[in-house]
């Protein structure tokens, strides 16, 4: 059945072009919570590992990730944690991870994942915004949280004076009698499915960092849509590596809660290191990788690659979904990686995690973001006129399902700016859906370039300045210009043995694109900034380039 335009309801207007999945809807369970919903039958997977250290080799298997969910739900209850209250939770990714997300949501409180490698001054602001009551983190992490006011909880071998230890925490909830229970009998204590269960901050590269209200039938609705094409012969049977950081909606989301609930096992890696990359996906015989574009990059221009044997891979595919993935790149990398697929996924925060994906039955074309999931809506709409557009028509993507965020904590400004009146939330990106269903994005709104008048996407001009031999990475934004509004202008990377000049690499992107679209300035740096998530700081190298002008270097 191919995806089609939905003919207008009473409600819209005449010509409205509303897109669902080619697949049926599935059913989203009333009445669980997500700890309820990702453990289900895991008494059958009791023995089987869930969880495992691709360094130290530490592990849980999924029966102690389930007693340790209840028994740090009950420790939380005991320290007082109200239903509604967040914890914060700064940490790396650890096998234990999942478990103090589950373990927060059980106990009625709301998740909220921060970045170790942040600033002490970021992670009290996120702890400010949020009204946090707790925090938990590790030794290395633990200066830069002492400050925040705040009890801590602390993972690890380690003591710390004047925290709590998670081992003697976990041990004092089972010594503490049933007295402790009644607190959840209450009947405003009881945790309901529309109650939130998560607050992540939304990727502040783009604006001021925002707490998203995501609630338990958020994320089991999500979760639902994802994984409608997981066969039964699937479960159990997935090693998918965890490097992408638990902090993440992708990485709570998409890696933790979904491998769990399908009781596959996941490689948790702490940092990313090439070396100790390759080694993981070879000795844990990891089969899917949700990876990043930098990686990608990497995969296929560092010379490290060749150290390994990849005839051991046991690959069968990749995700990237946090930045697009130029298609050079991606021909790059089929070539040297030919029988591992890539897949390109969309998904946002404030839409529980993925929205758009591929699946066993149905794999969407090259460079592609997928297709529309079962139980959403989709359409485009045309930015300066509201309008949404057909099929091949570039618009905004608009997305409607039980997946959309409550909104914004404590902002309901910026919540009205993305979640317009009739429920659907404005993602901010262009894209377009082509006769067969499947979904292209173009760039962001924010991102777009305007040169007198004309629309230029950076990804388009990174796509061509890293097919140059002699360019390991590369970012392009807009910068102001008195004739021109905006003009494109590039950071580049150069390899070591590059000899090419500024004006060699503006020539290089002139003699493949129309006028407009030519980079017009060209600087040389060491290394391009991104996010924790693989998202290019564009805001950041806007201000850095024209610093840069400024002072005449």
């Amino acid at each position: 059945m191919e995806t089609h335009v939905v003919e207008c309801s009473q409600k819209q207007e005449e010509g409205e072009h509303i897109f669902r999945s080619r697949y049926p809807p599935v059913h989203v369970p009333d009445n669980v919570t997500l700890p309820e919903f990702v453990l289900h039958n895991v008494e059958l997977y009791a023995d089987r590992l869930a969880f495992v250290d691709a360094t130290t080799g530490k592990g849980y298997t999924y029966g102690e990730v389930e007693r340790d969910v209840r028994r740090f739900a009950k420790a939380l209850r005991s320290l007082g944690l109200r239903k509604g209250r967040v914890v914060l939770v700064v940490l790396p990714n650890v096998p234990e991870y999942a478990i103090v997300a589950l373990g927060i949501m059980a106990a009625g409180g709301v998740f909220s994942g921060a970045n170790p490698a942040a600033h002490s001054s970021e992670i009290m602001k996120q702890v400010e915004s949020a009204d946090g009551k707790l925090i938990v983190s590790d030794l290395p992490t633990y200066h830069k949280v002492k400050d925040c006011g705040l009890p801590v909880i602390i993972l690890g071998e380690e003591r710390v004076e004047g925290t709590i230890h998670w081992d003697e925490l976990l041990e004092a909830a089972d010594r503490a009698s049933s007295r402790t229970d009644h607190v959840t009998n209450q009947e405003d204590e009881i945790v309901q499915q529309s109650d939130l269960c998560a607050l992540p901050f939304s990727s502040g590269t783009t604006g001021l960092s925002k707490g998203v209200m995501l609630t338990h039938r958020n994320l089991v609705a999500n979760l639902c849509s994802t994984l409608f094409s997981i066969s039964p012969e699937m479960i159990g049977q997935v090693t998918i590596l965890g490097l992408i950081p638990f902090f993440h909606i992708y990485g709570i989301t998409g890696i933790c809660c979904a491998t769990i609930r399908n009781k596959g096992k996941v490689v948790v890696m702490r940092r990313y290191e090439l070396r100790a990359f390759l080694n993981a996906l070879i000795t844990h015989e990891v089969s899917f990788a949700p990876i990043v574009p930098p990686i990608i990059l990497a995969l296929v221009k560092n010379p490290i690659v060749d150290e390994f044997d990849l005839k051991k891979l046991k690959l069968r595919s990749i995700m990237t979904a946090a930045a697009p993935l130029a298609p050079e790149i991606l021909n790059e990398f089929e070539k040297k990686f030919p029988d591992v697929q890539v897949q390109e996924a969309y998904g946002m925060t404030e839409h529980s995690c993925i929205t758009l994906s591929h699946c066993n039955q149905h794999i969407a074309k090259r460079n592609s973001v997928g297709f529309i999931l079962p139980n959403l809506e989709v359409k485009f709409v045309d930015p300066d006129t509201g309008r949404s557009l057909p099929k091949n028509t570039p618009g905004e993507i608009c997305v409607k399902s039980q997946c959309v965020m409550k909104g914004y904590y404590k902002n309901e400004s910026e919540t009205s700016l993305t979640i317009d009146t009739d429920g659907w939330l404005h993602t901010g990106d262009i894209g377009y859906i082509d006769d067969d269903g499947d979904i292209f994005l173009v760039d962001r709104i924010k991102e777009l370039i305007k040169y007198k008048g004309f629309q230029v996407a950076p990804a388009e001009l990174e796509g061509i300045l890293l097919t140059h031999p002699s360019v390991e990475d590369t970012a392009v934004v807009g910068l102001p210009d008195e004739e021109a509004g905006e003009i494109p202008a590039a950071w580049v990377v150069l390899n070591s043995k590059a000899k090419e000049s500024h004006e060699d690499i503006i020539s290089y992107v002139a003699s493949t694109v129309a006028q407009y679209k030519r980079v017009r300035l060209v600087q040389f740096v060491d290394s391009i900034p991104k996010s924790p998530s693989g998202k290019i700081m564009r805001r950041l190298i806007k201000e850095k380039m024209l610093e840069r002008l400024k002072e005449g270097t």
